[in-house]
């Protein structure tokens, strides 16, 4: 199991950023590494993932098929790291100098 940071652990009980469209509840929300760098067993920086529930995570991971593009996937995927970053810095968890 990867380790859980603070960030990681931030994500439970949010509501889902990535929105796209069959949004499970936020009991299954967790912290989806979005990164150029990741894959199973390899997880990029903290700061590139956002909180994405159990069906927005296995679209964005490839695992369901959707109706989206991957430069549409990519727009909503940008869009939803924003989001989660202001959470993170409203909650101190990510701080900007």
């Amino acid at each position: 199991m990867a380790k859980q940071t603070k960030i990681t652990k931030s994500a439970r009980g949010q509501d889902c950023t990535l929105l796209l469209g069959d949004c499970s509840n936020n009991e299954t929300v967790v912290l989806c590494h979005i990164g150029k760098d990741r894959g199973m067993g390899y997880k990029c920086s903290d700061h590139f993932a956002v909180y994405g529930c159990g069906n927005c995570h296995k679209i964005i991971d490839g695992q369901v098929k959707s109706e989206f593009t991957q430069g549409e996937l990519a727009e909503i995927k940008l869009i939803a790291l924003e989001r989660t970053q202001q959470k993170l810095i409203d909650k101190e968890l990510l701080n900007v100098v």
